[in-house]
């Protein structure tokens, strides 16, 4: 049990020292980085096939876009704790306020003025959308979504070990999927009366 222990903190330990150094690089390489809570924001620019949104905007090759990051550390510190249904909760909780703060952001920062939409790429969509406002579209077939499923399926076993079985028994509902939001969503959802009709 206690050697179970230990071996379950290294792997936790060496996943955040690897998460730092992906942050580092994720900070490197964007136009803009911020912190929200549990949110991480990067604005860089949109590679890939271009995405018609609910609300009629187009996300193009080459659009300003802001990246989401949950933060793993506050997740694993909450689950050292906590029950996993409990910490969804919270985690939900927190999603929310930092859109508040997201969407405050960007609507004073002149740095975002040109962020088209927000996105991010997730296994667990079902229970980050509800609520939230978030739309969700495929990741396209490839050596991206293969490499994105294998990369999030582990974060789940490194992060909370009893997920296995789910991953063994429901791979086929596991799959990356990516929110999006526009900034027009965006501002309907969470943005001030004054602000919003600015």
């Amino acid at each position: 049990m206690q050697a179970g222990r230990v071996i379950k903190q290294t792997i936790q330990g060496v996943w955040m020292g690897w998460e730092q150094v992906f942050e580092l690089f994720s900070r490197l390489r964007s136009h803009y980085a911020g912190e929200f809570g549990i949110c991480k924001l990067f604005v860089t620019k949109y590679h890939g096939k271009s995405i018609q949104c609910e609300d009629g905007t187009w996300i193009i090759d080459g659009d300003w876009i802001g990246e989401l990051h949950l933060d793993n550390r506050q997740i694993l510190d909450m689950l050292q704790s906590n029950e996993a249904n409990r910490v969804a909760l919270r985690v939900a909780r927190l999603a929310r306020s930092a859109m508040k703060q997201i969407c405050a952001e960007m609507q004073r920062n002149p740095k975002l003025s040109q962020v088209k939409a927000l996105q991010g790429i997730t296994l667990l969509h079902r229970g980050i959308t509800h609520g939230l406002g978030f739309e969700t579209h495929r990741v396209e077939q490839g050596a991206f979504r293969t490499l994105t499923t294998s990369y999030l399926r582990l974060l789940l076993t490194v992060f909370h070990p009893s997920n296995r079985k789910r991953i063994n028994g429901h791979t086929d509902k596991l799959i990356p999927m990516k929110l999006v939001m526009t900034r027009a969503s965006l501002f309907r959802q969470f943005g001030t009366e004054t602000t919003a009709l600015a």
